[in-house]
């Protein structure tokens, strides 16, 4: 047996056994919980229809502009496989920090001997495995909308499904080289010099380029091509030859128009790619990557470097760690009991203290400050009152969903992060029923300082007239204490103390349905908000029609949220702990 099939051996026998590990958990979920499995595959198999339904309605539309259609379509596909990438990165950068360097398992694994290359291999396998179902999932009814307007043949799906899967290598492979450079260099000033301006440069850059171009009627009236050409400029950059979602986007293109041997042609070179960079970082990242691992587990700050940091630290030493600014700070709360106070500074520490945690925070937020900085342009384009109602409700929409993220991604996986220790604060004098009070309060505090701010400067960026701006800022307030109800409720009541990473709890039973439930409250919600807005119709809107959007909304969150935070707190006061 040669030296890289023994070294492959111990990977293909990890994915076994946890392969049969996922399949028996979810067995024993099917088993004790039959009716709320089968909704959840319910609510899955209707989202699959209705986007596809939407796709396919949405490409059928744009299919009936002679010439126009075609065009439109390519470039939507260029632009979304483009920033599906560019996502697709910073997952896979994320999830592979957490599983490479903040994970048991390979702690354990280390202490074996296993050569470090098949370590890395196999949390290279887990963390793309984790970071790109969601990709292919959502991916799959726009792929077969699109087959189906355009009457391609069978092969056409079976090729388009390789070669996303092939597609989603590329960003794994580069995600985990990122992780693994982050945490080899982060701690040194030059690495965070340079990250921090190449950041602020990519900010400036997006912002300005970006920025579109206003379309002016002496503009309209000349060729319709000219005018889309223009209006299109901005996503020129999704041509770019060199770009993995180029290669995937023309290989599917053009085997759509049987065009089969420049597919070919595209697809051997996304292989190739694909191949080469795998090849390059599971068989000669083993010893780099043990070097990031000794560095993470060494060094205490990744300011350690800095004099204000060490000036900081022997302070520190002299008053024997006089508290910080969090713990002074909430005892000047004086409604805040000591215990209380406790468990927030506790909870804040551990969140700031874990880079995977922040760092996804920043990420969302900067994709938020970018679509918040590009509304004020696209609001100069809007005069009639139709498309102005219907781009707020979609912002409205837009904020609520990163709303969810946060809740889902955050908040749901609080109570199972206590882990083992969860019997401690059940034994202390505040108990686990007001401890999960306490977290709630945090992370509604939390969530409403974002999400106001979020819509009270979309709304603002918009030039929507203050009635409606209070409207929206009342709805999301609303919104924002359901979120954070579902998810601490359906966190107790599905809990996951095995996992001590975030993204494997979230991806569990439990946190696949708060987010599904969380999407659909979401839309409910809207759709009642709507029919209750005053100023719709004109002004004209029954009162019947109000009265039953308002209670609508009123009844659906009371379901959605204090029925399940409800039933966590009831577990809380009987909880058994069962490892």
């Amino acid at each position: 047996m040669s030296k890289h099939t023994q070294t492959f051996t111990p990977v293909w026998l990890l994915l076994r056994i946890n392969t049969i590990q996922a399949g028996r958990r979810f067995l024993d979920t099917l088993a004790k919980s039959r009716l709320l499995t089968l909704l959840i595959l319910g609510f899955t198999s209707g989202y699959v229809a209705f986007s596809f339904w939407l796709f396919y309605r949405g490409l059928t539309f744009i299919e009936r502009f002679p010439g126009l259609g075609t065009l439109l379509t390519e470039r939507l596909l260029y632009l979304l496989f483009g920033f599906l990438f560019i996502l697709l990165l910073f997952s896979n950068l994320v999830i592979s920090y957490t599983n490479l360097f903040r994970n048991k398992e390979t702690s354990f694994l280390l202490t074996l001997p296993i050569p470090h290359e098949t370590i890395f291999r196999w949390k290279f396998v887990e963390s793309l495995l984790l970071a790109s179902w969601a990709f292919i999932f959502l991916i799959a009814p726009l792929v077969a909308a699109y087959g189906l307007t355009r009457g391609v043949p069978w092969h056409f799906y079976a090729l388009t499904t390789v070669m996303i899967g092939i597609f989603v290598i590329l960003p794994g492979v580069m995600g985990a080289w990122a992780s693994m450079f982050l945490a080899r260099f982060m701690d040194r000033r030059g690495f965070q010099i340079g990250l921090l301006l190449i950041a602020s440069i990519g900010l400036i850059t997006v912002t300005f380029f970006m920025k579109p171009e206003p379309i002016t009627d002496d503009v309209i009236e000349t060729r319709v091509l000219a005018v889309l050409d223009r209006m299109l400029a901005k996503t020129r950059f999704t041509l770019f030859p060199l770009l993995p979602s180029y290669w995937l986007t023309s290989s599917i293109l053009n085997w759509a128009e049987s065009a089969i041997s420049t597919a070919g042609f595209y697809a051997l070179v996304l292989l190739s790619h694909a191949l080469f960079f795998t090849t390059l970082g599971t068989l000669f990242s083993g010893s780099f990557f043990y070097e990031a691992v000794s560095n993470v587990n060494s060094r205490s700050n990744v300011f350690s470097h800095w004099g204000w940091f060490q000036k900081l630290q022997s302070r520190r030493q002299k008053f024997a760690y006089p508290p910080g600014f969090v713990e002074t700070f909430l005892r000047s709360l004086r409604f805040l009991k000591s215990d209380d106070v406790a468990i927030l500074t506790k909870d804040i520490r551990v969140f700031w203290r874990d880079t995977t945690q922040w760092g996804q925070s920043i990420v969302l937020f900067g994709l938020l400050a970018a679509y918040i900085l590009n509304l004020r342009h696209f609001s100069q384009q809007l005069t009639n009152p139709f498309w102005v109602n219907l781009v707020a409700y979609l912002n409205l929409g837009a904020c609520s969903l990163n709303l969810a993220t946060l809740t889902t991604r955050f908040i749901f996986a609080q109570f199972s992060l206590e882990g083992k220790r969860v019997w401690i604060v059940g034994l202390a004098p505040m108990g686990l029923k007001r401890m999960l009070k306490v977290k709630f309060g945090l992370a509604t505090t939390a969530s409403l300082i974002l999400t106001l701010g979020l819509v009270y400067t979309s709304c603002h960026m918009l030039r929507l007239p203050l009635d409606r701006t209070l409207y929206f800022t009342f709805g999301v307030a609303v919104m924002t204490f359901v979120l954070n109800g579902l998810a601490i409720g359906l966190g107790v009541l599905y809990p996951n103390f095995r996992e001590d990473n975030p993204s494997k709890i979230v991806s569990g039973f439990g946190g696949t349905f708060c987010l599904v439930m969380s999407f659909l409250y979401i839309v409910i919600s809207i759709v009642f908000l709507a029919m209750g807005a005053p100023w719709a119709r004109s002004g004209t809107q029954p009162l019947h029609l109000l009265l039953l959007g308002w209670s609508g909304f009123a009844f659906v969150s009371f379901l959605v949220g204090w029925i399940p935070f409800k039933l966590a707190l009831r577990k809380v006061t009987h909880f058994e702990i069962s490892i």
